[in-house]
């Protein structure tokens, strides 16, 4: 509900690879990273990160992720070669103990040489596929390759890998006692632009509650004056467009005449204006304690 700002717009096809591999990966974060490891024909191990990966199905349970051809000279990588030859793979997920180690493995050596001994990670023999995981990742993932899809024949041109999940192992440490994990003790890292990274322990996570069954009046329902807020960010409406309905009239007497409202108008002698300063960002510490009620029958008594 801001104005809008001035826009830079670009032509993908008016950047080099280079540029605009990083213009991407930079927007377009934090991605979660595969640490995929293949086996090729000969039994050779590799052991390799991808932050092109996500999961994108529960049943049947498949992830996907993608080497890209290397810009330098269009060449595979050999993850891809592999998967080709061994249409397996063993995704393991990667926290911040293991990120260092993790970007020794990314080096481009020559095929053949194995990453687990190279980073010096322990490799977890795996129960239904053939490549193993690594033992210090709190999750691993045997998986099946079901297809691999070539977006393009350049360098930087992505292939899709389609995994379906055999087999799950967890850190039993890593889980709460209900049996699901715990996001804090995992530290999973995300992969953003250039060399950066980021992690997310408990000081850099936070929540936010799914909608509930019943759907909310939405940030359009709000009253314009509330909705066009000067002190309201877009997060905090956003948390007032769940509630289901507006205060009706007897609520917003008995806010109006309640000791709080009539403290804050007596303090300002009256002034609208003053008063809706005063209460808007009041209603700012209401909405961060959930009080998404009290919060909107206040704003809503000064107009």
């Amino acid at each position: 509900m801001k104005k809008p700002q001035e826009i830079v717009s670009i032509l993908p096809g008016d950047l080099s690879s280079v540029a605009l591999h990083r213009l991407m990966l930079s927007a377009i974060a934090p991605r979660p990273i595969a640490f995929a490891s293949t086996i090729d024909r000969n039994g050779r191990i590799n052991l390799s990160p991808f932050s092109y990966f996500n999961v994108f199905s529960t049943r049947p349970p498949v992830c996907i992720f993608s080497p890209s051809r290397r810009v330098k000279d269009n060449s595979e990588k050999h993850t891809l070669e592999n998967v080709r030859e061994v249409p397996e793979v063993c995704i393991s997920v990667v926290s911040r103990a293991m990120t260092e180690q993790m970007s020794l493995a990314s080096s481009d050596f020559p095929k053949g040489v194995n990453e687990f001994e190279k980073a010096g990670f322990t490799p977890r023999s795996s129960e239904l596929i053939r490549p193993p995981g690594v033992m210090e990742s709190p999750v691993c993932f045997e998986c099946r390759v079901d297809e691999v899809k070539a977006l393009g024949t350049e360098g930087g041109a992505g292939n899709l890998i389609f995994c379906t999940v055999l087999q799950i192992h967890v850190q039993k440490s890593f889980m709460r006692d209900d049996g699901t994990l715990d996001p804090v003790k995992l530290d999973l890292v995300g992969r953003m632009g250039e060399d950066w990274y980021c992690q997310t322990g408990s000081t850099s996570m936070f929540r936010v509650p799914k909608p509930g069954m019943v759907t909310g009046i939405g940030v359009d329902g709000l009253p314009e004056a509330i909705r066009f807020s000067e002190w309201l960010t877009g997060n905090e409406l956003g948390k007032l467009g769940h509630l289901t309905r507006l205060p009706d009239a007897t609520a917003l007497q008995a806010r109006r005449e309640s000791k709080q409202f009539q403290e804050i108008w007596n303090r300002v002698d009256g002034n609208r204006q003053q008063a809706r300063e005063e209460i808007h960002k009041l209603a700012k510490t209401l909405i961060e304690k959930g009080q998404l009620i009290d919060a909107i029958e206040i704003m809503m008594v000064t107009e």
